[in-house]
């Protein structure tokens, strides 16, 4: 391999870390090297384009993707964009700022750095650790706004499952008493006269 096209190759596969940016993911990540294991690589210098086939396994810091394939390349601007294939393709990283971890996975993910978008098509899946779940055809996420959509195919899917959207909200964790504990109270601590007799 030239030395010309090492620049390149490492540029794209950072960009590839960006795939799961969902849910401010750990930011601390984007400072963390990227590593990526695969059966085979190829590059194509003109089109700026990477692929690495064959169980595909990259990290960066908190962030795994797991895939059979992984396509990323950038446009003129610097831009980058990602695609992970897989039977699913599934991307793991830390939520920035709490001790929980966001899951994804669908038969095919696509990062757009242009747009910040992240989504994912055919049997997506997202989930938190606390046990938020949200299942659709298709996943979209606008990173600048914060918004995203899931929606169903109006057809069932090819494994013959429902295709409607799925979801599943967990109640937060109050820090008040339960109703059954007794509250338990304290005496004032006792105030002293400063006024001598």
């Amino acid at each position: 391999m030239r030395k010309s096209r090492l620049p390149i190759l490492l540029a794209l596969a950072a960009a590839s870390a960006c795939l799961p940016q969902l849910a401010h993911a750990e930011r601390a990540d984007r400072e963390q090297p990227v590593n990526i294991e695969s059966d085979r690589m190829t590059a194509d210098d003109a089109k700026k384009t990477a692929t690495f086939e064959g169980r595909v396994v990259l990290t960066q810091g908190t962030l795994t993707i797991r895939a059979e394939r992984l396509v990323v390349r950038q446009d003129d601007a610097g831009f980058q964009y990602g695609i992970a294939y897989g039977n699913p393709a599934k991307f793991r990283q830390k939520r920035d700022g709490y001790d929980e971890y966001v899951e994804g996975e669908a038969l095919r993910l696509e990062y757009d750095g242009r747009a910040e978008r992240v989504e994912l098509f055919d049997d997506a899946r997202l989930s938190r650790d606390r046990g938020d779940d949200v299942r659709g055809s298709h996943i979209s996420y606008d990173s600048k706004s914060e918004f995203f959509t899931v929606n169903s195919n109006s057809q069932a899917s090819p494994q013959g499952r429902d295709s409607r959207v799925r979801a599943t909200i967990m109640p937060k964790n109050s820090e008040q008493p339960k109703p059954s504990e007794p509250l338990k109270l304290q005496p004032a601590p006792a105030i002293k006269n400063s006024r001598q007799d």
